[in-house]
């Protein structure tokens, strides 16, 4: 099992993230759905004690907000020695997650690997960006966390980046935020209001002889995304900024739609890098 705490931080308030990170998972799910592949969504609507509710208690006794569930089509996506290991009937990915700003639980399962695999991410969003232990671990699983700072004015890698989306060169119309000063901007002179998303992600694949790389596998291409998607969202402002939760409810049902006709159309989107 590996433990990792990515500490993305980031040019927004924290209720700006809120319809941000909303928007931009939306925007981005379209971005990789096609061919067959992609995200599927099953439910989106509100939770609470009785009606979806998590299987523990979520952090800090939050008990309401949105439960979504969606399938991920992959099957292009995988590198070859996971496709190897997986039916291709069965390369998909369910994702469950409870929803309850500014925290959020997220577990990814396989229906072909059922209790051998799980990947679970909790998310603590915060104008504090010097918690130390944001999700409450316990001493023993504070010993196997990992941490790294997903610092989005730091290049992308090559393929993982589009023109206009680069921080260090966007500024804002309606904010007047950017660009970024390079590497740890957060450290240097900038005209950004200040946060943190302290997402913590832990992975576990109990096949023997494939754990250690698979484990690994999962980690980098959760950093990867994180990275990705949050260089995105910053550069997607003038998109999000000014939108209410009501706007982000519609816009997510438009993109449910959306969807299901990209899954039909050519293929698009990132492959899971093997190393």
């Amino acid at each position: 099992m590996l433990i990792y705490e990515y500490r993305v931080i980031l040019p927004l308030t924290v209720d700006e993230y809120q319809i941000a990170q909303l928007y931009a998972v939306a925007k981005a799910s379209k971005e990789q759905t096609g061919g067959g592949d992609g995200v599927e969504v099953l439910q989106n609507c509100p939770f609470d004690d009785k009606v979806f509710p998590p299987k523990s208690p979520l952090l800090d006794g939050f008990e309401t907000g949105q439960y979504t569930h969606k399938i991920y089509h992959v099957a292009s996506k995988l590198p070859s020695f996971v496709s190897a290991l997986l039916p291709s009937s069965l390369m998909t990915f369910n994702e469950i997650a409870w929803n309850a700003y500014p925290y959020c639980r997220t577990v990814l399962t396989n229906d072909f690997f059922e209790q051998k695999l799980e990947i679970k991410i909790e998310s603590l969003h915060s104008a504090d960006i010097t918690l130390e232990n944001a999700h409450n671990l316990p001493s023993d699983l504070l010993a196997k966390r990992k941490i790294i700072y997903v610092d989005i004015s730091t290049s992308a890698a090559a393929g993982d980046t589009n023109p206009g989306e680069d921080p260090t060169e966007y500024v804002s119309k309606k904010t007047k935020r950017g660009p970024l000063p390079k590497g740890r901007w957060w450290e240097k002179k900038h005209n950004c209001p200040v946060m943190c998303a302290y997402k913590l992600v832990t992975c576990e694949f109990k096949v023997w002889g494939f754990q250690g790389r698979v484990e690994d596998m999962i980690q980098r291409q959760e950093e990867r995304v994180f990275t990705i998607l949050h260089r995105q969202l910053f550069c997607w402002t003038d998109e999000w900024y000014g939108m209410t939760m009501r706007d982000i409810r519609k816009l997510e049902d438009v993109t449910k739609g959306e969807l299901e006709t990209r899954r039909s159309s050519q293929l698009r989107g990132l492959k899971i890098n093997e190393s």
